[in-house]
């Protein structure tokens, strides 16, 4: 593995591929929270993704694993979701304390939601799920279910966040139900 100035390691797109892997807990986390859009919020790993399905967002979550994955490595991923969060304070002039956005819960899911609307290509989102997978790895937390809980829940917030902006900015990759 790649070192970066920091001394530490840059994990290959692939490990951090495999750190989603058929996990039991991804779609519960990630996709379960956006079931007020489609009740199919269930994933199966057909062995190498994530199973697209119809009204399903599996096929955005394969997207934005993908995305994870290929992603620079941050020296400081909470840099990234602070910017989001000063977005939300700068453009929605919203009366957050000063670093009120870093005590966590879902205060702060809902001021990286609002500030990512800014964000384009989910650049600042992208960077930090990828920072946050890469210190798991640093701390031989091998796979998403290994994870400890809060960081989880920032992880599959990012996600959620993602996948959410896909669908309402029309780049979804989810297959309409067909109508009975």
């Amino acid at each position: 593995m790649a070192k970066t100035k920091k001394n530490r390691d840059i994990h290959p797109p692939e490990l951090v591929r495999q750190f989603f892997a058929r996990s039991d807990y991804l779609d519960t986390m990630v996709l379960r929270p956006l079931s007020h859009i489609t009740m199919n919020w269930e994933a199966s790993w057909d062995g190498e993704t994530y199973s697209p399905e119809a009204g399903s967002f599996a096929g955005d979550l394969n997207e934005i694993i993908e995305q994870i994955a290929v992603s620079a490595r941050p020296d400081r991923y909470h840099d990234n979701e602070d910017k989001l969060a000063e977005r939300v304070i700068a453009e929605l002039r919203w009366p957050i304390p000063e670093k009120r956005w870093l005590l966590g819960g879902c205060g702060l899911s809902v001021n990286l939601e609002q500030g990512a609307f800014s964000d384009l290509g989910q650049q600042e989102l992208t960077i930090a799920a990828a920072g946050r997978v890469h210190m798991a790895l640093d701390f031989g937390q091998t796979h998403f279910d290994d994870m400890d809980d809060g960081h989880m829940a920032m992880l599959a917030a990012l996600m959620t966040i993602m996948i959410y902006h896909r669908y309402c900015d029309g780049s979804s990759m989810m297959v309409p139900e067909e109508d009975e």
